[in-house]
């Protein structure tokens, strides 16, 4: 669907988030919970309910481990040889066709989110073939700081209103991403974009999809 209240200019770059935009995580919300020692579907009813309280992910952590530190326990999965990872296979299947497509579409197309140093190596790795890729860690500042959406206005050299940045998320992307004068696009999936589905704010997004293979002709409609 489409916000009808605003008329964006014309789209010139479009910027994804990474987690359940582009990656199905599934894989590494499954490694954290075999790391917590606790069943994987226990793990996933716990940040089901944390997500629908509003509540930030990163205290499910603390249901299974109060004091859990993320930073640390990354740093010993790490000496574990059991680090972050991701692969081709964890991409959502409509992501190559659609990025492809944009290009093809002469869009500037990047990649910006939440995302550790060692995850922005890994999405170099994908040769997904974006202009860009960034994460908070090369950027120093995170969603939904002010400070990550204007590192993006200036990598992308364009209007805040020429940019269109895709997420799954209100907090993190939408909402932030509309305060800076970004065009925005919901896409609903994964546990974040099923739940903000159902919230009277998602009618702020100029573009509501389910699937990244809408992106290219919406955003023409939008234009």
């Amino acid at each position: 669907m489409t916000n009808p209240s605003r008329t964006p200019g014309p789209i010139r770059a479009v910027y994804f988030d990474v987690g359940e935009t582009l990656i199905n995580e599934s894989t590494e919300y499954g490694t954290w919970a075999d790391w917590l020692g606790v069943p994987r579907h226990t793990f996933s009813a716990v940040f089901g309910q944390v997500i629908a309280q509003g509540r930030d992910y990163r205290e499910v952590f603390q249901h299974f481990r109060p004091g859990f530190d993320l930073t640390l326990e990354r740093q010993r999965r790490a000496e574990a040889g059991l680090a972050e990872h991701f692969n081709g296979r964890d991409l959502y299947p409509d992501v190559r066709e659609c990025l492809a497509q944009l290009k093809a579409d002469g869009y500037f197309v990047g990649v910006a989110g939440n995302q550790t140093a060692r995850a922005g190596r890994l999405l170099h790795e994908l040769n997904l073939g974006v202009d860009l890729i960034a994460t908070s860690d090369d950027w120093k500042a995170e969603k939904p700081g002010t400070e990550f959406f204007a590192k993006l206005i200036e990598s992308a050299g364009c209007a805040p209103e020429q940019i269109a940045y895709v997420g799954d998320r209100l907090d993190n992307d939408i909402l932030p991403a509309l305060n800076a004068g970004l065009t925005t696009v919901f896409i609903r999936r994964g546990p974040w974009g099923y739940y903000y589905a159902g919230q009277p704010e998602v009618q702020r997004a100029h573009l509501r999809i389910d699937s990244l293979r809408e992106l290219s002709s919406r955003l023409r409609e939008l234009s």
